[in-house]
């Protein structure tokens, strides 16, 4: 088939890889001049399957609830507060549901398990390196965060995942560069989860599809898809159709306003993420992998010569306007853990990116129910988890096959069940 791919983030360059692969004519447009240029961008680089979970939790509301006043807030919410984002917590507050959050949280972990997999098979095939390291721990700064994190080592134990609950001490002996005045009760250490580089794993995987036929045209913005011709759409300034045989939409938040127009209205919203990348000048005072806050929900990682320190979840606000504040808690965490891992003196990348999601945790992936148009969206903060899973998932789909893995409750359809 002759296939369009509207979107080069790190879902569409995985769908263009997988697409191409199985033998398809694929042509990406991307309307930024490079590939993973938006949520893509600077994310952790966190590939921890098991900790893949909705945000949509019990609890969680009374959670949000209490951090909104905080200094140091992993959540917040920001005017202005549109519409659509109220309409959006509604329905997220209405996943919290046990029994809602269980097959959703089952649906994702599924697919991040079997997405780390697949990534894991791609990149063997590849012999370059996208500043990957293994290992993965969560830190625990005092009881109070051991005492949270139970329900989740309860659910790792029945997925199966491997994990240690070790001391602080122990932790050190894993991070030696890890701040020793810094209070440390212990830590849950993942040995087979990892870190990489989202943005460089894509750039990789672009020459791998070009390689393999795809075209990706940058700088091309899509301004409509046709509602009378199946698989048409009309790029920006330009009067003339383009058609292919199917399309595939992986355009993030950008997604919302290309699908409103063919009468699909999807709650998705833009909850951003912050993140700064710096210089180390000193390996020895660096992460030797990553680890996580759990008490401020940060990840400070080690991507090669960098280290990158990630966090919030932020809903509503303009998507210019950076938070001071949570910058602040960026650099609070680090110098907590790591003081002496970056030059904050110069060359700090500050980054905040619009995580595309849907307010019950799973992305969308499959058919649209539009003649000739495929879905690959909605996944949130874990889209770097889920690319490679996600990609060959559809790609089996699109080819009339099963996938490897159930995909029961990704499709659209689970929007409209939900209602």
């Amino acid at each position: 088939m002759n296939i369009a791919i509207l979107g080069a983030g790190i879902i569409g360059v995985t769908t263009a890889y997988e697409l191409a692969a199985d033998g398809h004519q694929v042509t990406v447009f991307e309307r930024h001049s490079a590939v993973a240029e938006g949520a893509s961008f600077a994310n952790a680089g966190v590939l921890a399957p098991g900790y893949v979970t909705p945000w949509a939790a019990p609890g969680m509301p009374a959670k949000v609830l209490r951090h909104l006043l905080a200094r140091h807030a992993p959540v917040r919410v920001r005017r202005p507060l549109a519409a659509a984002d109220v309409a959006w917590m509604r329905r997220w507050h209405a996943a919290c549901d046990p029994s809602r959050h269980a097959a959703n949280r089952a649906r994702m972990q599924r697919l991040a398990f079997y997405s780390q997999h697949r990534l894991r098979e791609v990149a063997a095939r590849m012999a370059y390196d996208f500043d990957r390291s293994d290992g993965y721990m969560v830190l625990l700064r005092g009881a109070i965060d051991r005492q949270l994190v139970q329900p989740g080592l309860a659910l790792l134990r029945e997925l199966g995942v491997p994990f240690h609950e070790i001391s602080g001490e122990e932790a050190r002996q894993i991070e030696p560069a890890l701040h020793p005045h810094t209070p440390l009760a212990g830590a849950i250490h993942l040995p087979q989860d990892e870190i990489g580089n989202c943005r460089q794993f894509a750039v990789i995987l672009r020459d791998a599809a070009e390689q393999l036929g795809a075209r990706f045209l940058f700088n091309t913005r899509v301004d409509r898809i046709d509602q009378s011709q199946p698989a048409t759409l009309y790029i920006a300034d330009d009067k003339t159709p383009r058609h292919f045989d199917a399309m595939v939409l992986c355009a993030g938040v950008q997604s919302v306003d290309l699908l409103r127009p063919l009468g699909l209205r999807l709650p998705l919203r833009p909850v951003y993420g912050y993140s700064i990348s710096a210089h180390i000048p000193e390996l020895v005072h660096a992460p030797r992998s990553g680890v996580m806050d759990e008490r401020y929900k940060v990840a400070i990682t080690r991507l090669g010569q960098r280290v990158r320190v990630a966090g919030s979840a932020e809903i509503g606000g303009r998507p210019n306007d950076v938070n001071d504040d949570a910058i602040r808690t960026l650099y609070k965490v680090l110098s907590d853990w790591f003081p002496g891992a970056a030059r904050l003196s110069s060359g700090v990348q500050v980054w905040k990116g619009a995580r595309p999601m849907l307010p019950d945790g799973p992305p969308i992936i499959g058919t649209s129910g539009v003649p000739g148009l495929w879905l690959n969206l909605g996944h949130g903060s874990s889209g770097w988890a889920l690319s490679c899973g996600s990609a060959r998932v559809l790609a089996d789909l699109m080819a009339g096959q099963a996938p490897e893995i159930d995909a029961e409750g990704l499709g659209i359809q689970r929007l409209s069940a939900e209602r």
